[in-house]
């Protein structure tokens, strides 16, 4: 299955999670389709774990072949499934990208990377799923940091998580250590993930 590249705002309303992070969305907060408010569905065991995967797979914006690997990748390590799996989607590069506000989403911050601007210990990466790790400096390039859409969108920044730093001087950001659970989406069950792979 490829990336979904449909409507995102019908797509948030859904899976009834807001994809983009502004909550614009979610003006409508119902499923789309001509019955709207009036649909009542009672989902399934399966159907609910099913919903939860896929809120997640579409908010980080991948395929289901990447995600399931990444989640094999998680299972493997001590600790939680579930908890790891998530610390694993917020390693990803292109995700880092967007949580300093280089982009306005990580669709944006996936196209900053596949087109060369963005570095990991000044070094040129543009592999949007490279994971970093803990220590890893993520800057841009020289040439990069004129940029209008970069400079829109650091001006719009209102919140740096906890487990990054930011110089703003030399516009790169630092992963200081791995999220914890309670900083990332409370709006996912990833347990109902795990049940999900674990079938």
């Amino acid at each position: 299955m490829s990336r979904y590249t449909g409507p995102k705002f019908k797509l948030s309303r859904r899976l009834g999670i807001s994809l983009s992070g502004t909550g614009k969305d979610l003006k409508r907060p119902f499923p789309p389709g001509q019955h709207g408010p009036n649909q009542r569905r009672k989902m399934s065991g399966y159907g609910i774990q099913l919903q939860e995967k896929q809120k997640l797979r579409h908010m980080y914006g991948m395929n289901e072949k990447q995600f399931r690997n990444l989640y094999n990748k998680a299972a493997k390590q001590k600790g939680k499934a579930g908890e790891n799996f998530m610390a694993l989607l917020e390693s990803r590069l292109d995700n880092l990208v967007y949580r300093l506000a280089f982009a306005n989403s990580r669709a944006g911050a996936r196209q900053l990377v596949a087109h060369g601007h963005v570095t990991v210990n000044g070094k040129k990466v543009d592999i949007a799923s490279y994971t970093v790790a803990v220590g890893d400096v993520i800057g841009l390039r020289e040439r990069s940091r004129a940029q209008k859409s970069i400079k829109e969108a650091m001006e719009g920044r209102h919140h740096l998580p906890n487990y990054l730093e930011f110089n703003e001087q030399a516009m790169e950001g630092k992963y200081v250590r791995l999220p914890e659970r309670a900083e990332l989406s409370q709006e996912i069950d990833e347990k109902q993930i795990v049940e999900f792979y674990s079938r």
